[in-house]
């Protein structure tokens, strides 16, 4: 069974993550998320895509339980590696997606949402980055993508001490479009998603190939020297202790190693 609901109507395409009970980013979620966009590629009747979150959440994070099957750092870079390519292949997409956020966007879910062209967010929805609470880094170029919405400092504050924004506080930020309440939020996605499918084809592809230049040349060597350290770090100490004081549900004891 696949873990992403996909259905389109009046040529925009509905995708709803469905595995409960945070949507927790695993490989099985990326694998069929990839699935779907391999359809969205040869499907030229559709000209929008919105993607949420059942249940409680958007996604609140990466599946760190799966992180304890893996061997090595390659593993983890091998892993790094194919979320950013996902990710890249999203903002690079021919048509809009645009994600609508509720309850939550950590870690690599907010990642997954930076790589929508735009961000929709209820707005008591917290959005953030905490994987150095946890004694790792973001992996799916979270360093990368978050600076260019909220600007360097405000991307060193949010990843350096985990501490999740608001929704409302995200807007003003320059991390999400708009806000509103629970009950408006995927509605108000909708009409959007329908308000751009109205538009024509070709005019949405060019511009969608257009905006793009806008982004420096070195983004790309970030993507990849992030993914190199999201490896290495999974070799530390702390790492280990912080992902099973998360398993846990405690605090970490870091011993900076």
């Amino acid at each position: 069974m696949s873990t992403i609901d996909y259905q389109v109507e009046d040529q925009v395409a509905f995708l709803t993550i469905e595995s409960p009970p945070a949507n927790a980013l695993s490989s099985t979620i990326l694998n069929d998320l990839s699935s779907i966009m391999d359809k969205l590629e040869n499907d030229s009747s559709v000209k929008a895509v919105l993607i949420k979150g059942e249940g409680k959440f958007f996604s609140a994070g990466a599946d760190i339980k799966e992180f304890t099957s893996f061997q090595g750092a390659s593993d983890y870079k091998e892993l790094a590696s194919k979320g950013q390519q996902l990710f890249s292949r999203i903002e690079n997409f021919h048509i809009p997606v645009i994600a609508a956020i509720h309850g939550a966007a950590l870690g690599g879910g907010l990642e997954l949402a930076m790589s929508c062209h735009i961000r929709y967010v209820s707005k008591e929805a917290k959005l953030g980055l905490p994987e150095l609470t946890l004694g790792i880094v973001p992996g799916f170029a979270g360093t990368q993508r978050l600076p260019r919405y909220v600007g360097a400092a405000k991307a060193y504050e949010m990843i350096l001490t985990g501490v999740p924004i608001t929704g409302e506080e995200a807007v003003k930020a320059g991390l999400a479009n708009n806000s509103f309440t629970d009950a408006e939020l995927f509605s108000e996605a909708e009409k959007l998603a329908r308000k751009i499918a109205a538009k024509s084809g070709p005019t949405i592809h060019h511009v969608m190939s257009l905006i793009p230049f806008a982004h420096t040349s070195q983004f790309q060597d970030g993507v990849e020297a992030e993914a190199r350290a999201f490896g290495e770090v999974f070799g530390t100490d702390d790492a280990k202790e912080g992902i099973q004081a998360f398993i846990e549900k405690r605090k970490p004891n870091f011993k900076d190693q």
